[in-house]
């Protein structure tokens, strides 16, 4: 009864195991492929987390919203974009509005709001809205949450095996 009971709990370590190795794989995924301003972005997708208070009615603060990078003449007026702002410190925050004019001569838009931006600091198209998302992964893609959330639970684990495998070698496998 008892080996029965050690192999379950053996394949559902090793299951636990797998799965967060997947989680941290693919989280270590997203990080790698942060652009110039600190977003995640695959392929032509940015993964913008709305970070600070917003006045909207379709996105509030902790969102997660995938933007289709787009090209100026793929811009109209009244679209509605993202756009990279950086302050005097350095510092990136996203910007969203409604186009209101295009400049093709200076590869420009304004947003309504009066906003001029290059066509260098613009996102691009909101495609999808994933609520209260971005809370979390922000939280994941921090420094101390990474650390905490996936290096230090790999970090023990390796320890573990390297624990295992001094036993192992000291006292020798298990008889049968």
């Amino acid at each position: 009864m008892s080996s029965k009971l050690g192999v379950v709990k053996k394949v559902v370590f090793s299951i636990l195991i797998f799965l967060y190795f997947a989680f941290a794989l693919s989280m270590t995924m997203l990080l790698l492929n942060y652009n110039d301003y600190g977003v995640t972005e695959i392929g032509d997708t940015s993964m913008i987390i709305l970070k600070e208070k917003v006045s909207s009615n379709e996105y509030k603060q902790g969102d997660l919203v995938l933007v289709e990078s787009a090209e100026l003449k793929d811009l109209k007026v009244s679209d509605m974009v993202f756009t990279y702002r950086a302050d005097s410190r350095g510092n990136v925050h996203i910007d969203f509005g409604k186009v209101g004019e295009v400049y093709k001569e200076e590869d420009a838009i304004s947003l309504e709001n009066g906003n001029t931006y290059s066509m260098e600091f613009v996102a691009g198209k909101p495609s999808k809205v994933y609520h209260n998302v971005g809370k979390y992964l922000s939280i994941i893609e921090s420094q101390w949450g990474f650390l905490f959330i996936i290096l230090v639970p790999c970090f023990l684990l390796f320890i573990y095996q390297v624990y295992a495998l001094i036993v192992e070698i000291k006292y020798g496998g298990e008889e049968e």
